[in-house]
């Protein structure tokens, strides 16, 4: 018989590939462009970044706005349902700052 995920499961499926709970670390403190993000997550390389971008935008945790001017720009910020995550970040720096020392 086949169980049913639990949340913890669930949660990782959407947020638990590499980098993508650190982008949306990042987003929680205001709408970035690319190349901030990239700056902020030293080791990342261009194409993982727009491909973790990607599929947070499909799990509909960050939102693409696309400045259609030269030159072209787009900024990324996290959707109602990816700002619903603000609390498990702060709770993981918390328990990082507070527990990870030991």
């Amino acid at each position: 018989m086949k169980q049913e995920p639990c949340g913890v499961e669930k949660t990782l499926k959407v947020i638990g590939g590499k980098w993508a709970i650190l982008i949306i670390r990042d987003l929680c403190t205001g709408t970035k462009r690319f190349g901030q993000l990239q700056q902020s997550l030293a080791g990342i390389s261009p194409r993982t970044l727009a491909l973790r971008l990607h599929e947070l935008e499909t799990e509909g945790i960050v939102k693409r706005k696309v400045f259609k001017e030269i030159p072209l720009h787009v900024e990324y910020s996290l959707t109602p349902r990816g700002e619903s995550l603000r609390e498990l970040i702060v709770k993981m720096r918390e328990w990082g700052n507070e527990k990870a020392s030991d």
